[in-house]
């Protein structure tokens, strides 16, 4: 080796300056962002503000409440029965959650996996149904609830009786499945390797194993997501239980809010806000908890067409 060599002073690793440098492009883009989450923000903080303040602070719009009322929160509980309330939410979200997970995902790994003659026209059937808002479906709905034939007091037809409506099945059994989560699903299975099913076939491996045995278990970033989605449905539905319950024990929580803005007139917005808050926590937990494999999800579902 020659003494040049030797002597040859060692290289220094490249420097990222161009990345790192703060150009006015990434500041403006960071103070957009920052401003855009800021906005976000406000309206959760003004709601914990208000359930901290009187009614009359609250209709002189101030920020900050003179004194903490933390009365607020066990009065709001007291005008409702919020306790049965809290309950029918969590058995909706739950009676929902489970079967959505296992239909919509099984529906989505068949559509990405196997070879189903027609399966681009199921899937664009799918997707056009994405686009039907809900609001179309409400009577349509509320009609084949009615009818349920031997529910209800209805004959094998159908008729003379209520069918499932004022009924847990009317609250959960129309939601067990959905377009959008079957969508999703399909989405992230096409992202797996087909060699991992195909190896499992040839190892005499059921479609029903696979699917358990070694696909789930990979597509827990979409298990997760479709979980999100739909509890957060679920938990903030008002529309249908409205229409379709009439007794006080299987309305939701969301139901039990519009208590406060009822009566004579005026809005009781402390309770109204400190109710909100507490109906909102659950969400905002399950969020914090689950974001890693939401975002996860999210991102791989939208890889391949």
């Amino acid at each position: 080796m020659s003494s040049a060599a030797l002597t040859r002073p060692a290289r220094t690793p490249v420097r990222r300056d161009r990345e790192d440098r703060l150009t006015p492009g990434k500041t403006v883009l960071m103070v957009v962002l920052a401003l855009g989450g800021f906005l976000m923000v406000v309206p959760f903080l003004w709601m914990i503000l208000t359930s901290f303040k009187t009614l009359n602070e609250v209709n002189g719009f101030a920020w900050l409440p003179d004194h903490v009322e933390w009365m607020n929160y066990v009065n709001a509980l007291k005008a409702a029965p919020f306790a049965t309330y809290f309950r029918n939410s969590v058995i909706v979200v739950v009676g929902q959650t489970i079967p959505v997970l296992l239909f919509c995902t099984a529906a989505g790994y068949a559509l990405a996996q196997l070879p189903i003659r027609g399966r681009k026209g199921i899937l664009n059937y799918f997707i056009l149904l994405l686009i039907v808002p809900f609001q179309v479906l409400i009577v349509p709905l509320f009609l084949v609830v009615r009818r349920v034939p031997l529910a209800g007091g209805n004959d094998i037809l159908g008729n003379g009786g209520t069918g499932w409506l004022n009924t847990w099945a009317a609250l959960i059994v129309p939601f067990v499945s959905a377009p959008l989560f079957t969508f999703l699903a399909r989405q992230f299975f096409v992202s797996l390797p087909a060699e991992l099913a195909d190896a499992a076939r040839v190892d005499g491996v059921s479609e029903i194993g696979i699917f358990f045995r070694i696909m789930a278990p990979l597509a827990a970033p979409a298990f997760v997501t479709i979980a999100l989605f739909n509890v957060e449905s679920a938990w903030n539905g008002f529309i249908w239980p409205l229409v379709a319950t009439s007794s006080e024990n299987l309305r939701p929580l969301q139901f039990g809010l519009a208590t406060f803005a009822q009566g004579q007139g005026s809005v009781q917005w402390p309770f109204l806000m400190a109710m909100s808050a507490l109906a909102t926590l659950p969400m905002i937990l399950l969020f914090v908890f689950g974001q890693r494999y939401f975002i996860a999800g999210m991102a791989t579902s939208g890889i391949k067409g």
